[in-house]
């Protein structure tokens, strides 16, 4: 899904693109750490405490942090809003937007399209980061843009119609900077 908004800037891009990329997958993770919670509550009431209080404790709390873990984590990367404007662009996970990046235009060398960005390469869904110090926001297979930063490391995410972003951050890293006005006499 891919919203253009604002008016149209010389050479066709708008002033602000936004875009988003929804994995429904995630939603079944988010299922299982809910059924893993329940488990966990239903231990707590139903189970006889009077024979091993620590191991019932044991499994009560296991089951209740291992769902809260999981169901969390997995609702932050069910989607990923990202907004690009004349000043930067921002990413944002999950429904209350955390973890979120603004990564301003001046830190930025260059923008490039990926056709094909999997979770493999990155070690799975979510925020991620490699040795090499790139870093990657993956919630699904498929396409997405890379930001090529000035201190050499590159930030990729996955976005419905990246190329589209693409074409947007490269005409806002054309543009040129607005003049400086003196402060002071």
């Amino acid at each position: 899904m891919r919203q253009e908004s604002g008016p149209p800037r010389p050479g066709g891009h708008p002033a602000v693109w936004t875009g988003r990329a929804t994995n429904r997958f995630q939603w079944l993770a988010a299922v299982a750490g809910a059924a893993c919670v329940a488990l966990g509550v239903t231990l707590a009431v139903e189970a006889s405490w009077t024979a091993g209080v620590t191991a019932l404790g044991m499994a009560v709390v296991g089951c209740v942090a291992a769902g809260l873990l999981v169901l969390f984590g997995t609702l932050a990367f069910v989607h990923v809003e990202v907004r690009v404007d004349e000043r930067a662009m921002e990413v944002r996970c999950g429904h209350i937007g955390v973890p979120r990046r603004t990564i301003p235009f001046t830190e930025v060398v260059g923008a490039d399209y990926a056709p094909r960005v999997t979770p493999r390469h990155w070690g799975g869904w979510g925020y991620r980061s490699r040795p090499d110090r790139d870093t990657a926001v993956v919630v699904r297979r498929g396409e997405g843009l890379v930001l090529r930063l000035a201190d050499g490391r590159r930030f990729t995410v996955t976005v419905d119609g990246a190329a589209s972003a693409v074409d947007s951050i490269r005409a806002h890293l054309r543009r040129p900077a607005p003049p400086q006005t003196p402060t002071g006499a």
